[in-house]
């Protein structure tokens, strides 16, 4: 403590903390007398929550321990919650966890020793403690900040102990080539250190403010009451003075000794990270999930440093031991020797749970998958069969640089085949390895055809978020995968390096040695290219193929529905996919397939179509015109268009504009589809006088599992002629695909038991093998997709759609999200999504059906139903588009009003609150028409109580 001033050196007694700290129940508090570890050889004393005598009071056998160690500047109250929601959850009948969440010595009300503690004393100091305690196991560490490396340097060196592995934020591996993070390199700079940790409450002031949202006055006294002198603010500067920042800081063999005992450990283990930390970011997440690559990890976004309170940490870690431990966990035979070995008689085995995803993006692979299963046709199995053919594979109606009315670029099989192969051999030649993943920041076109099938060749894990995200929603995506590689354009490139984009970077242009130093990139495609030319003259080979369970794809979502989530799947399910694809829309060699949806055109090469995309911004779907869809459509001989319904919108608006040559070129579909969203009779009929020889299709589906149903024009008008429809239909099941519904309670609730029968109104579910196989570091999010799974045999018995012995093959089941019932033919309609189910007094409202019923209304464009008040008594608001768009948003006219009331009540019996006119409805970015009813309901309820009334 040399650099820190003499208050750092005061000594003072244990004591129990204040009567009456929020949330703090007294009766947990206790102080326990230890011989501290290590070389030191007086007693000790530490305070620590336990409610070893709460369970003991319910008569409660504990099932395991959490042991909870805190880090700087805090003090055991940041475990206050999992103490209290461990206990309720005992007395409620579920296994008891007896909690101990120690203060660290010089630390919250524990002893103060006067005496610097470096890393490898505190974890001795621990382990004091837990054999005071008698912690002989099994034993679940959970750690924050730098508690979370004491905590893990217990777990290395008690593995017989050991249960599991759990933690909020923290680091256990500091790059000798990159610096600490900017605000501790401020706090250890001379003359701060000693003022911003001991003689004043800086330190402690500003972790504190790192909470989202700002912590209540009497929560922030919680944290503070241990350190109110100088005098007990020893421990908060000692323990930035330990943060090893170089190579020769004493603590630093020990912190580099427990960073790789971790990658021995096999036990359970958790992640609840806060990605707003600017101290323990994403980087120092991505280190943590390389050493325990069997992870579950949950990124909660907005959540930041004090993840504790910024969200409900505490039920997703019980939540967690719940599936993990159904029963506690249950003693084994021996545990190995050695120092990260056992230092008890017997180890800790864990009750069998389903496989976690893999933080890295693949799965935890167990045994039976080990190499894995060969691929007999692979996504580039065209590549490899049409390798020799001068025959187009791909076109670019405006290649990237040229100018407008150069005129398209055509690349042949051959090509595009030998440049795969040569930027294949190049990546791997640059250092990209099978499991890296490779963001690409690329503009839909050849060249990202060409990235993305070489680096899924060679086993690297493509990851793509769409630019209609935004910057904002870019970055999120990307610090959230944390590439290890980044190919882009320039202007990627550069909002990249602005934005602190992780990742090795490659441009995809030469760049001038100037501009490629200051973006941070290490080459170019074309010098990747030629190393692989080079590589294939000197006779190397690329590795073999990626096995189908080998993690190929991150997708991100359009963040329609809250932040975008990156969506994991593999080759065996990417494949899959390609199959479906082909057989339900007979897409394949010969085929001319115009992509008006640029993740579409991806797929063209798979499929061994001839495919392009029109001249459009990508990142607006409703500039693509009809002008421009013909004109793509004659370059490849069109039989297939996919369209997303924004873009079709435009298309249909713009069809006056087509000269008879673009008239004959779609007059040339044979299929034309449309997906992404609900595409109105009236639209699609458009598309079908547009293309008069195209059957016109509009499939169920989202980005974790294209093509689920599929429905035609005429069978959209049939349905619509049923008396008793509600909601939209979206066909029967395509072929390898299972539906059943959640059903609906009074509350608006999806319940866990999954049904087929006729009419029943719930969450929709589907399973399928070309479904994807989880999402990346959303642990609680695949969770919830998948509640319920344990009873897929539903109300009704069998699936519906195929027989049970073909379908659901995957084992793979999905909650989508969507609300909506089969009817008696198979058919699936959907009804809403089940966030916006409207929970009235009479029952759940779902909306599709009612917004249908205000748009055919004379004046209405577009409407969306929303509900207003407490759940359980909410009000039916219908919020219209108005046809010609109004000026200012508004109460409708009375004559509007009246026939919405009447058009509601009708349609679902339910009456209608208030109606109100808007100039437009706010949609999502990818689609330009998914309405975002929640801003909407927030809008409706300001104005109607009287605020000020603005766009939504």
């Amino acid at each position: 403590m040399s650099r820190l001033p003499s208050a750092a050196r005061a000594t003072s007694p244990a004591t129990l903390p204040p009567a009456g700290l929020d949330g703090l129940d007294p009766s947990w508090s206790r102080l326990v007398t230890v011989p501290a570890g290590g070389a030191e050889r007086v007693e000790r004393t530490w305070h620590l929550l336990d409610n070893a005598a709460s369970l003991e009071e319910l008569g409660a056998d504990p099932v395991g321990t959490v042991l909870c160690v805190h880090g700087n500047p805090t003090w055991s109250y940041l475990w206050r919650r999992l103490v209290a929601q461990a206990t309720e959850a005992a007395a409620a009948g579920r296994p008891a966890w007896r909690v101990v969440a120690v203060d660290q010595l010089d630390m919250g009300f524990s002893e103060r020793t006067g005496v610097e503690r470096g890393l490898p004393q505190r974890i001795a100091d621990l382990a004091a403690l837990t054999a005071e305690l008698g912690l002989d196991g099994p034993v679940v560490t959970l750690g924050h900040d730098w508690g979370g490396v004491v905590s893990m340097g217990w777990a290395v060196d008690h593995p017989g102990q050991l249960a599991a592995v759990t933690m909020l934020n923290t680091a256990i591996h500091q790059p000798a080539d990159e610096p600490i993070p900017a605000p501790l390199r401020l706090t250890l700079a001379r003359g701060v250190l000693g003022r911003a940790t001991v003689a004043t409450t800086g330190f402690i002031d500003v972790t504190l403010g790192l909470a989202h949202p700002r912590l209540t006055d009497t929560v922030r006294a919680g944290y503070r009451a241990p350190y109110l002198s100088a005098a007990r603010r020893g421990g908060v500067g000692g323990f930035v003075a330990d943060i090893p920042t170089g190579q020769q800081h004493p603590s630093r063999a020990e912190l580099d000794r427990i960073a790789a005992a971790l990658r021995d450990l096999t036990v359970p283990s958790l992640m609840l990270w806060g990605p707003r930390d600017p101290i323990f970011g994403d980087r120092y997440l991505d280190d943590l999930a390389d050493r325990l690559p069997h992870a579950d990890v949950h990124r909660f976004e907005g959540a930041g440093h004090m993840i504790a309170e910024d969200v409900d940490y505490a039920a997703a870690v019980l939540t967690w031991l719940g599936d993990r431990f159904p029963e506690g966990p249950t003693r084994a035979s021996s545990a190995g020797d050695g120092r990260a070995a056992s230092t008890g008689d017997g180890a800790v085995a864990t009750t069998p749970a389903p496989m976690a995803t893999d933080p890295r993006g693949t799965a935890a692979t167990t045994a039976e998958e080990a190499p894995g299963t060969a691929q007999d046709r692979p996504l580039w199995s065209h590549l490899d069969s049409l390798a020799d053919s001068p025959e187009a594979a791909l076109l670019e109606m405006v290649p990237h640089g040229a100018a407008r009315g150069s005129g398209p670029r055509r690349v042949s099989w051959r090509l595009l085949s030998r440049r795969v192969h040569e930027i294949a051999l190049g990546l791997r030649k640059h250092g990209v390895r099978p499991g890296d993943r490779v963001s690409l920041l690329v503009q839909p076109g050849a060249e990202l055809t060409a990235v993305l099938y070489a680096c899924v060749r060679i086993g690297a894990v493509v990851v793509v978020a769409d630019a209609g995200l935004g910057v904002r929603g870019l970055t999120r995506a990307v610090r959230g995968a944390w590439p290890d590689h980044v190919i882009g354009q320039l202007p990627g490139l550069t909002a990249a390096r602005a934005l602190g984009w992780p990742g090795r970077v490659v441009s995809t242009q030469r760049l001038s040695p100037v501009l490629a130093r200051s973006l941070g990139v290490e080459t170019s495609l074309p010098e990747i290219a030629a190393l692989g030319r080079r590589a294939h003259a000197a006779m190397a080979e690329l590795p073999e193929p990626p096995a189908a369970e080998a993690p190929a794809a991150i997708l991100f979502t359009s963040g329609s529905t809250g932040p975008a989530k990156g969506v994991v799947y593999r080759h065996g399910q990417l494949t899959a996919l390609r199959d479906a694809l082909a057989d339900r829309y007979g897409v394949g060699p010969g085929t001319g397939l115009v992509a008006g949806f640029a993740p579409f055109a991806l797929l063209g090469p798979a499929l061994g179509a001839t495919s392009v995309t029109p001249d459009m911004d990508v990142t607006s779907p409703r500039t693509l015109t009809a002008r421009a869809v013909a004109a793509a459509a004659e370059a490849v001989d069109a039989t297939v268009v996919f369209l997303s319904p924004a873009a079709l919108t435009n298309v249909v608006a713009t069809a006056d504009q087509l000269d008879d040559a673009g008239r004959r070129a779609l007059a040339g579909v044979s299929t034309f589809l449309s997906a992404g969203a609900p595409v109105s009779t009236t639209l699609l009929a458009a598309a079908g006088d547009l293309m008069p020889r195209a059957v016109p299709h509009t499939p169920y589906g989202m980005t974790e599992g294209l093509l689920m149903t599929d429905v035609t024009l005429d069978e959209v008008r049939e349905a619509a002629s049923d008396p008793s429809a509600n909601g939209v239909c979206v066909g029967r099941p395509a072929p390898t695909v299972q539906v059943r519904v959640a059903p609906l309670d009074e509350a608006g609730r999806a319940s866990d038991a999954f049904s087929d029968a006729v009419g029943v109104t719930g969450e929709i579910v589907v399973s399928a093998p070309h479904l994807k196989h989880g999402y990346d570091r959303l642990w609680l999010t695949d969770r919830a997709s998948v509640r319920g799974v344990g009873d897929t045999t539903g109300v009704g018995g069998a699936a519906v759609g195929t027989d049970a012995s073909s379908a659901g093959s995957s084992g793979r089941w999905h909650r989508t999200g969507d609300v909506g019932h089969l009817d008696e033919q198979g058919r699936l309609w959907v009804e809403g999504r089940l966030p916006h189910v409207v929970t009235t007094a009479s029952g759940p409202l779902t909306p599709v059906a009612a917004e249908l019923a205000v748009e055919s209304l004379a004046g209405v464009a577009r409407a969306a139903v929303v509900g207003v008040g407490p759940a359980g008594t909410q009000q039916v608001v219908v919020v219209c588009e108005g046809s010609p768009a109004v000026r200012r948003p508004g109460l409708a006219a009375a004559d509007l009003a009246a026939d919405v009331r009447a058009a509601v009540l009708d349609a679902v019996g339910h009456r209608v609150a208030a109606v109100l006119v808007v100039p437009v409805l706010p949609t999502d970015v990818r689609h330009n028409s998914k309405i975002d009813r929640a801003r909407l309901a927030t809008w409706a309820a300001s104005v109607l109580s009287g605020g000020r009334m603005r766009r939504p």
